[in-house]
């Protein structure tokens, strides 16, 4: 079983997002970075073997400054030397597909092959309403669960992840869909370029651009590993299992993980992929580690403050809560394994919620305790 931390960037400790506007202090937003580059060190040398995050813009409340993604990734990559960077993931209704097939191609060569991605559809609706590129599409969550604008953002989610793997997959291609038709067949060219259809594709020589490529592609061939983070439903993983992506499931339903892993194995083969046991989804949960129960269970309140004030309004309930000492959460862990096949187990970690202190103990006692009972190592 391969571990992976996961973050969401928050910029301070429980007093200081109280206190109103933490996002927009730049003291606290350069602790933060110090201390992740501290944790993703940490990681990388313990034997984890990813380092995640999301997208999320507009915060100067500082529960989740992860902005832009490709930076943060960066962030990571280079303070570790061999773990995996699990951006997850770009949202949806903010980028253009083809530029987000050729940005993330791009960084997937700057890290020289160490990145997964994931693409989501966006539910935090005040910045994806002011960053989305089109006016029709809009966030999603339980307020339009089930709506015609819930339909139209699937919808439009589907094709923005065609279009991406197509253009990772094809040196040259065109799309026509329901949003998008790449490229505009009745845009010419209006500088003459030889070069263009001497050396490359997709230009005639009268200018006409009837197909496009993106440069360079990734690193990772045919692509990164893709993740649906974080997935609550059937419906969601068998979307995943068309493309052989990897819902990320922090569910501690076990029966529910266990229909899930099912249903994805048996839409997967449909699709032709051939799943190993274990890959049909990452399991995990919140992570808060301490030397007895008791101190964990104290530990972990300013993270469930955190999720009670910040997430839960957003429709999402406390995930699986791995909050223990080092027997408590292994016997968890165990159970899980039992339950469904674990090839990837992703914990969340309170970063920024703990200080460096608290957050590298946990850390360290997973790397010692836990995870060896899981790894061989």
């Amino acid at each position: 079983m391969d571990f992976h931390l996961f973050m969401y960037c928050t910029v301070g400790r429980r007093h200081e997002l109280e206190a109103g506007m933490a996002g927009q202090r730049p003291e606290l937003y350069q602790r933060m970075l110090d201390e992740i580059a501290d944790y993703v060190r940490f990681a990388d040398e313990a034997g984890f073997a990813g380092f995640g995050h999301p997208e999320h813009h507009l915060q100067v409340e500082g529960f989740e400054i992860s902005n832009e993604p490709g930076l943060m990734a960066t962030w990571l990559g280079q303070h570790s030397k061999r773990l995996r960077v699990n951006t997850v993931g770009w949202v949806a209704p903010t980028h253009n597909p083809v530029r987000t097939a050729e940005y993330v191609a791009t960084l997937d060569h700057m890290l020289k092959g160490r990145l997964g991605v994931g693409f989501v559809r966006g539910y935090q609706a005040r910045w994806v309403h002011t960053f989305r590129i089109r006016p029709d599409i809009d966030a999603v969550g339980p307020w339009n669960a089930k709506t015609s604008e819930d339909d139209l953002n699937r919808d439009y989610f589907k094709e923005f992840v065609d279009i991406i793997l197509l253009a990772w997959a094809k040196e040259t291609f065109s799309f026509q869909g329901r949003f998008w038709t790449i490229p505009d067949p009745d845009f010419l060219n209006p500088h003459p370029h030889a070069t263009y259809a001497k050396y490359g594709r997709g230009v005639g020589a009268d200018m006409h651009i009837h197909e496009i490529g993106i440069a360079p592609k990734p690193y990772q061939r045919p692509h990164p590993q893709l993740y649906g983070g974080f997935t609550h439903s059937l419906r969601t993983a068998l979307f995943w299992a068309k493309y052989a992506g990897r819902p990320i499931v922090l569910s501690s339903d076990l029966e529910f993980c266990r229909k899930l892993w099912a249903a994805y194995g048996e839409e997967a083969a449909k699709h032709g992929h051939t799943i190993r046991p274990g890959d049909e989804a990452g399991w995990g949960g919140l992570l808060v580690l301490d030397d007895t129960v008791a101190a964990a269970q104290e530990a972990a309140k300013d993270m469930l403050w955190f999720w009670d004030n910040w997430s839960k309004p957003f429709g999402q309930d406390y995930p699986e809560l791995l909050i223990g000492d080092p027997d408590a959460v292994s016997r968890r862990i165990e159970a899980a394994s039992r339950a469904v096949p674990i090839n990837e187990c992703f914990l969340l970690i309170p970063q920024g919620i703990h200080d460096r202190d608290r957050i590298l103990k946990s850390l360290d006692l997973f790397a010692t305790r836990v995870m060896p009972r899981f790894t061989g190592k």
